[in-house]
């Protein structure tokens, strides 16, 4: 796949692409289902659409959800998310290459194994992993055996095949070309898996020590040296500041402010080598007057626009 990675950047055509899962996740302590399954249309409701006019909007509906723990893999609605990510991820490779971008609005976090295979299918990609904890576990570390808290190191192969090899595709995505960024969730015993990986590892603290700007240049230079095709990005909200972004089903202190995270996703979502970003977790439950999520579309919308002009 070319990717004209000497180029300017130019104007991509814009993809929605709806991914109302919520099978990623258990059920919370105020809701018997998790609300993320509507994140799609709580987004349009408040306006991201108006302004941000995707060329495209595409959806796949979900499976109803369930808690069941699959014996095989001791991972809760294991086959369902295994049926919901063929049928996404065919409908969603079909739309990846160079002149378009993809928008993926979730649904929790366990869309990236949808993401990674669909990119998988299509060439060799890096992943920026914008989260505010690593979600890079095993079942037997996972006190909730929910996806959503796995998903990283399922799309690295972590993990029973019958979830990690889907298309006999494993990994989904090399962990020499991940950076994973943000996590402010610090246990050492459960960091020991990630900081023994091959993956890139910047915790909050580190990223604002190093600096953002340094983080993202050393993010593009690993592109560039692996020769990879290009990249796409996970961005769970859960990464901003608590005070700014309270509506997620794992809440923390601290977190990164808006302008942060200006700096962190303008250079990356107008490089040529950009090809989408997902964005998961965000739960219109806790908002329910969308006070959070007009502040976020304001503030997100103009960044997403970047990559069509």
């Amino acid at each position: 796949m070319s990717t004209n990675s000497d180029s300017l950047h130019k104007g991509k055509k814009l993809s929605s692409i709806e991914c109302p899962s919520n099978l990623g996740l258990a059920r919370s302590s105020y809701a018997r289902e998790p609300a993320v399954r509507r994140l799609p249309e709580w987004l349009k409701k408040w306006g991201i659409h108006a302004a941000i006019h995707p060329d495209k909007t595409l959806r796949v509906e979900t499976p109803e959800y369930e808690t069941i723990l699959d014996p095989v893999t001791n991972v809760l609605n294991a086959d369902k998310i295994i049926s919901y990510a063929i049928k996404q991820s065919e409908v969603m490779a079909n739309e990846i290459d160079s002149e378009s971008f993809q928008l993926i609005l979730g649904g929790d976090c366990s869309l990236l194994i949808v993401s990674a295979i669909s990119f998988k299918k299509k060439g060799s990609f890096g992943l920026f992993y914008l989260d505010g904890h690593t979600d890079y576990s095993t079942p037997a570390q996972s006190q909730s055996h929910a996806a959503a808290g796995m998903d990283l190191a399922i799309v690295c192969g972590i993990g029973h095949p019958k979830l990690t090899n889907i298309f006999n595709l494993r990994p989904y995505i090399e962990e020499k070309n991940v950076f994973c960024v943000c996590n402010r969730e610090h246990d050492i015993e459960d960091e020991k898996l990630i900081t023994n990986s091959q993956i890139h590892y910047v915790p909050l603290g580190r990223l604002r020590k190093t600096g953002i700007r340094q983080t993202i240049v050393q993010f593009i230079e690993m592109i560039e040296t692996n020769k990879l095709d290009g990249f796409y990005i996970h961005f769970d909200v859960d990464v901003l500041n608590d005070n700014i972004m309270p509506a997620v089903d794992s809440r923390q202190a601290d977190g990164l402010s808006f302008r942060e995270l200006q700096q962190l996703l303008l250079p990356l979502l107008t490089s040529p080598k950009m090809y989408g970003m997902q964005i998961t977790i965000l739960d219109p439950d806790p908002d329910p007057g969308a006070q959070y999520t007009k502040a976020f579309i304001s503030n997100i919308s103009p960044l997403i626009l970047k990559v069509k002009q």
